[in-house]
């Protein structure tokens, strides 16, 4: 696992969902020269065998990139990766046994989408952040509920947690969300469809003041 320095703070990564594994891989090494706080593996439409071969391929690039790497939806998949964490939306099973077999050293990330009482329930399960959105309309989620902006800041403010921005963030709407109170901004296009992913994702970090 990468070694994990907090506060988590910057862009939170997250791969397009492809089969073409060549792709992806080398999109996400360029992206990683651009030194995300994290990475996260997500995909939706592969078989089991091409996303295990998926998440431990993108598990060894970002040790290499010392950038924790973070599988979303599936434990399973993350403890088989050798992963440094998990991220999990209400339906990809319990916190709290999330929290016991990760160990205290691995990453819990949770999806809060606009709930409130989700955000106190991940923070009860001892989770490392609190994840909410569509902060702006997502052309990955067209139909995801809208987050406010508000629910960002009374996060942390109450919870003393990192807090996550997800949906349709770009570098023109970023300030808004680290005004509001975002810790991590999750980003898929904008990084990914740019020419030079590490430069994009360089851009982020300047977003947050983080140096280099």
């Amino acid at each position: 696992m990468a070694k994990r320095e907090p506060p988590l703070r910057g862009l939170y990564l997250i791969t397009p969902d492809t089969a073409d594994s060549a792709a992806l891989l080398a999109d996400v090494r360029r992206a990683l020269a651009g030194r995300p706080a994290l990475l996260q593996y997500r995909s939706k439409h592969a078989d089991t065998t091409l996303r295990r071969q998926q998440a431990v391929a993108i598990a060894a690039l970002c040790r290499e990139a010392g950038v924790p790497f973070i599988v979303n939806d599936s434990l399973e998949l993350a403890l088989a990766a050798g992963a440094d964490g998990v991220h999990l939306g209400r339906d990809d099973g319990d916190l709290h046994a999330a929290r016991a077999a990760l160990g205290p050293q691995r990453i819990l990330g949770v999806t809060c989408y606009n709930e409130w009482a989700r955000a106190e329930e991940g923070a009860a399960a001892g989770a490392d952040y609190v994840a909410f959105g569509a902060v702006f309309a997502s052309p990955t989620k067209p139909a995801a509920v809208h987050a406010p902006l508000e629910l960002l800041t009374r996060a942390r403010r109450e919870l003393r947690l990192p807090v996550a921005a997800i949906g349709g963030i770009t570098l023109d709407n970023a300030p808004q969300a680290i005004a509001a109170g975002a810790d991590l901004l999750a980003v898929i296009s904008d990084v990914f469809d740019d020419p030079d992913p590490g430069g994009r994702a360089a851009a982020y970090r300047a977003a947050f003041g983080l140096s280099g």
